[in-house]
């Protein structure tokens, strides 16, 4: 075997000397650490929980003086595997690419954290290990694609009357001109909903009439923009876009799922609203949840300022 071949196969931490830059640097390892979660993009996937394993290598500056065996002066163990743990709680995702992106990311976030190897691989997808490893450096990082520069939104639900009402664009131009993102949350429509006796199945096919709601917003008026996914929806806000939420995504995605059904559609909106951190949600047409994380407000639909 070549030394090449060897080397692909062999623990990140050879990898890591073997590709060391100039100059002294130490590392810090992370060795078979397991997880069981569920992750995949195959539907076969969903529903289940699987064995994933995590080595992770962090080169790091060496420290300027002793150690004193002070544990603040390091960069602890701790951190590898709380930010694989922060990763694993913040969504389910479909590829092991994304979430070793992440974990990189925040890895890398520590002040003497200067490059990182992520090797992530599935244990019981096959009769072998099924992975991918990713090598990131310092200069790759860009601090503000985390959470901590989400900007908090206002929220405003709109049930189905509300929608068609004719007070829907004077309710949209009174909460864009807040100093608050503007996302916009909705029920399902009014039509018949097949019905499936399978929960599941009947929870996919109940998101998806809300969906249809939200892009009939979007047609009714053309400001707000029908956003899936919280890559989406980060960009939106940042950027002043008023957003219609479509829930299937980040609702199955997420690890700590909404407890309202997808026929509850307020309570939902609620959910999503704690989750994003929102500074309020006002309620249009229908009725208040009975607990919520966020300050609400009921509007009736023949009300025109809020």
């Amino acid at each position: 075997m070549s030394s090449e071949v060897r080397l692909a196969f062999a623990h990140p931490s050879e990898r890591a000397a073997a590709t060391a830059q100039p100059g002294p640097l130490d590392r810090i390892s992370l060795r078979d650490h397991i997880a069981e979660i569920e992750i995949g993009a195959f539907q076969a996937e969903r529903g289940t929980t699987q064995r994933i394993c995590f080595n992770v290598v962090v080169e790091v500056q060496p420290l300027t003086g002793p150690v004193d065996d002070d544990v603040d002066r390091i960069l602890s163990y701790d951190r590898v595997t709380e930010a694989i743990a922060h990763e694993l709680a913040e969504e389910r995702l479909n590829l092991l690419e994304t979430l070793a992106e992440r974990i990189a990311e925040r890895i890398l976030l520590e002040p003497q954290a200067m490059r990182v190897f992520v090797r992530i691989e599935k244990l019981d997808r096959g009769p072998g290990a099924l992975g991918v490893e990713i090598v990131r450096g310092r200069d790759q990082v860009t601090p503000s694609t985390h959470e901590s520069d989400r900007p908090h939104p206002r929220l405003m639900y709109l049930s189905s009357s509300a929608i068609a009402s004719d007070n829907l664009t004077g309710w949209i131009d009174q909460m864009a001109a807040r100093d608050r993102p503007l996302v916009l949350c909705v029920g399902a429509h009014d039509l018949a909903v097949p019905r499936t006796g399978h929960k599941m199945t009947q929870r996919r096919i109940d998101l998806l009439a809300i969906e249809q709601n939200a892009w009939r917003l979007a047609a009714r008026d053309l400001r707000c923009k029908v956003v899936a996914t919280r890559t989406e929806l980060d960009w939106a806000m940042k950027n002043g876009q008023i957003c219609v939420w479509a829930p299937s995504k980040i609702v199955l995605d997420s690890v700590d799922g909404p407890s309202a059904a997808p026929s509850d559609a307020v309570a939902l909106a609620a959910w999503f609203a704690a989750t994003f951190e929102a500074d309020e949600m006002m309620v249009i047409g229908a009725a208040l949840p009975d607990d919520a994380d966020v300050p609400l407000c009921a509007v009736p639909v023949e009300q025109s300022i809020l």
